[in-house]
């Protein structure tokens, strides 16, 4: 499987099979980090974290508080792309990691990104 990102009318591939996203809540200021797996059915989330709470962004049922951060793991159904819009009201963009490596998607605003698994539909 490889992951595609669609950003600034660029197509980006990568050959990846998991990835995790990690951002900055824009009103709470709060981190909030997810771990992806790319399968034939799309993208699962597996994981979540989050550094506190508020504006949305609850912890899960299940969370558990370890190091400062809630973390659980959603139960969600594969979807087949994610869209990350970019308003310019965040402290960054998302960090996007795979294998050791990272990029950072919508730092600026306008810079909306869409991630799937490949090719991107």
């Amino acid at each position: 499987m490889s992951l595609c990102i669609l950003t600034g009318g660029k197509l980006i591939t990568l050959a990846a099979t998991a990835f995790t996203l990690q951002w900055t809540h824009s009103i709470e200021k709060t981190e909030w980090r997810e771990a992806w797996n790319v399968q034939p059915a799309g993208l699962v989330l597996t994981e979540a974290w989050i550094k506190g709470s508020g504006a949305g962004m609850e912890p899960g049922d299940d969370a558990v508080l370890k190091d400062g951060w809630w973390n659980w793991r959603p139960k969600r159904q594969p979807i087949a792309r994610l869209s990350l819009a970019a308003s310019g009201k965040t402290i960054s963009g998302w960090t996007l990691c795979h294998d050791g490596e990272c990029l950072i998607l919508g730092s600026k605003a306008g810079d909306d990104a869409v991630i799937g698994s490949c090719p991107l539909q």
